[in-house]
C-alpha cells in the first residue's frame, strides 16, 4: 500500500474540516493556507470527496465545505480507498487470495502481503478523523481560529509577514 500525495492532501483537508466540524463551512482558500496545500489541486480533491458524499459544499458568501458526518464517523480507510484505491500492495485482498491459491512457488510471499494488507486495513478501518484530531490535542485550536482571533491584534506590517 502506498498513499499518494493526493491521498495525503485529502486526509489533511478532511482533518481541517473535522477540526471545524459544527462551526460552519470552511473556504478552500482557508484549508489550503492552513495546511500549506496547493489550492487548485485541493479543489479537485474536495470535488472527489463531495461526489463520494464525505464532504458537502455550500454556495454563497458564507459558503465553503464541511463534513457531511461527524469526524468520529469518517474512517481513514474510506478516504484512502477513494483516492488511492485498494489497501493491498498488489491489487485488492481477493486478488492476493487468488495468487495464494494459484501460485505454489510464491504462496508464502503472497501470504505475507495479505497479512500486511489485513493489518493495515484493520488499523485504517478502525481509525477515524476524530481519533486523529483528538490525538493532536483537545486544547489546540485550528490555525484558522487562531488567525482570526490574533489578526485583530497585529499591525499591517505584521499581518503581511505572518504565515
Amino acid at each position: 500500500m502506498k498513499i499518494s500525495q493526493k491521498g495525503l492532501y485529502a486526509l489533511q483537508a478532511v482533518m481541517a474540516l473535522g477540526r471545524n466540524y459544527g462551526t460552519g463551512t470552511v473556504k478552500i482558500h482557508e484549508i489550503a493556507i492552513e495546511n500549506d496545500l496547493p489550492e487548485k489541486f485541493l479543489e479537485l480533491i474536495l470535488l472527489e470527496l463531495k461526489n463520494a458524499r464525505i464532504v458537502e459544499s455550500v454556495r454563497g458568501a458564507k459558503g465553503g465545505y464541511q463534513l457531511r458526518r461527524a469526524p468520529s464517523e469518517v474512517r481513514l480507510s474510506e478516504i484512502i480507498r477513494l483516492i488511492d484505491g485498494p489497501l493491498a500492495p498488489f491489487g485488492d485482498a481477493d486478488q492476493l487470495r487468488s495468487l495464494i491459491a494459484l501460485n505454489d512457488d510464491h504462496r508464502a510471499l503472497y501470504e505475507v502481503f495479505l497479512t500486511v494488507r489485513d493489518s493495515a486495513a484493520k488499523i485504517l478501518e478502525s481509525t477515524t478523523i476524530g481519533d486523529l484530531i483528538g490525538k493532536a490535542g483537545a486544547g489546540k485550536r485550528s490555525k484558522r481560529k487562531n488567525h482570526q482571533r490574533d489578526g485583530a491584534n497585529l499591525s499591517g506590517a505584521e499581518k503581511g509577514t505572518r504565515k
